[in-house]
């Protein structure tokens, strides 16, 4: 379903938070790269905050932001949620920590049958809007999906795109390296320090999930976590990332035949020098520690409030790539994906490039909560080769 098939309404694309720092640039994306005719909306709490980057997109270009409406809504507002669902072939949300601000919207997406997307890295909320609103969701034949960032676009893209380049039918298994480089915004710091907080709920979410996920008939699909070790095909050490990543890797795998009979994916962090790689697990052990005391995690958002993050100098020094090595049938071959700064300018364009993929696209029949892979596979692949990121085979044993 997209704005072709699906119901008439007001806009194609509806951004939710586009006053906040990926907001807003993800705002500016859209205003350069949709497409003539788009009918795009900038939604938020605040209507002066609207209007006062409206004007600011106005000075990048006056006629397309004169087309762009303005909706004022708040996330705790049933009422407001369900009206901005029901306006939109799709959302999109940028308002984080998801686990307190997002289950109104999407609970009225999936209400409505408009799609939805975030760029949520929260386990414990994606686990939870699976319990509560994919039936809901599948029902009406709206799209549920999370994690359409850094989290999880390049790693759940190149798996996919990995395993396509391996024979059919047979066992695989695709490892995938990450490096990333740039700093943190206070939304993202606020995200992370309440994923360490909530660990207990994200495991009880977790197994309330397990109860009612239903798994592949007559295939096996696993993600563990992994050992560290030094990874002689990148040249570097590679540390276990226990994020959501993994976790989006195995469910697009859980629901593509295309992966094969028996799938394993693993997920690591790529760490050129070795006391980097010692110093990193420690670096994070106190973070996590810092977030279970409530005092120490309240003033450590205070000291990086949401809204802020690196200007756009520091933005354009920073880089990713994610590599990945995939085997089965006899064969092995290395895969990679580039871009530029990943937490912000490149997570704009991949939110961006995700909602107006399913907003535009002719893509695969899917509804309920789905993952990048499931839902738009190549056709996003293109899209975000074309908006200079690219998904390449590097060479193949």
């Amino acid at each position: 379903m997209n704005r072709q098939t699906g119901p008439e309404r007001p806009y194609d694309v509806v951004l939710f938070g586009a006053t906040g720092y990926v907001g807003e640039l993800t705002a500016e994306y859209l205003l350069e790269h949709a497409p003539d005719g788009c009918r795009c909306a900038l939604a938020g709490r605040s209507r002066a905050k609207l209007e006062k980057l409206r004007d600011r997109l106005a000075a990048l270009d006056s006629v397309r932001a004169a087309d762009v409406a303005l909706v004022t809504a708040d996330a705790g507002d049933k009422a407001a949620m369900r009206t901005l669902a029901e306006s939109a072939h799709v959302v999109a949300s940028t308002v984080g920590p998801y686990i307190w601000y997002g289950q109104e919207l999407v609970a009225a997406c999936a209400e409505a049958g408009t799609d939805y997307t975030d760029l949520t890295g929260e386990p414990e909320f994606v686990d939870l809007t699976y319990v509560r609103h994919d039936a809901q969701a599948r029902k009406s034949g709206a799209r549920i999906v999370h994690a359409c960032g850094f989290d999880s676009v390049p790693h759940d893209l190149l798996a996919y795109f990995t395993v396509q380049q391996l024979p059919e039918g047979v066992p695989l298994t695709v490892d995938g390296f990450v490096r990333a480089s740039g700093i943190i915004s206070g939304g993202t710091l606020a995200s992370s320090l309440a994923i360490a907080s909530r660990q207990r709920q994200a495991k009880a979410a977790a197994e309330e999930r397990s109860r009612y996920e239903p798994q592949p008939a007559g295939r096996r699909v696993r993600a563990p976590l992994g050992a560290p070790r030094f990874s002689k095909e990148t040249g570097t050490w590679a540390l276990p990332l226990p994020t959501l990543d993994p976790q989006v890797v195995r469910r697009s795998a859980a629901a593509l035949e295309r992966y094969g009979p028996d799938f394993r994916y693993r997920h690591y962090a790529s760490v050129k020098r070795l006391p980097v790689a010692l110093a990193g697990p420690v670096g994070l052990g106190a973070v996590w520690a810092a977030a279970q005391v409530s005092p120490v995690r309240t003033w450590l958002m205070s000291c990086y409030e949401p809204g802020r993050g690196p200007s756009a100098e520091q933005r354009a020094r920073a880089r990713f790539w994610v590599r990945a090595v995939g085997e089965g049938g006899g064969q092995r071959v290395f895969t990679e994906v580039t871009g530029g700064d990943p937490g912000y300018g490149e997570t704009a364009k991949m939110l961006a490039e995700a909602s107006l993929c399913l907003a535009l696209d002719d893509l695969p029949a899917t509804a309920g909560q789905v993952t990048t892979a499931t839902a738009m596979g190549d056709a996003l692949i293109g899209r975000l080769r074309d908006a200079g990121m690219p998904f390449r085979l590097c060479h193949a044993d």
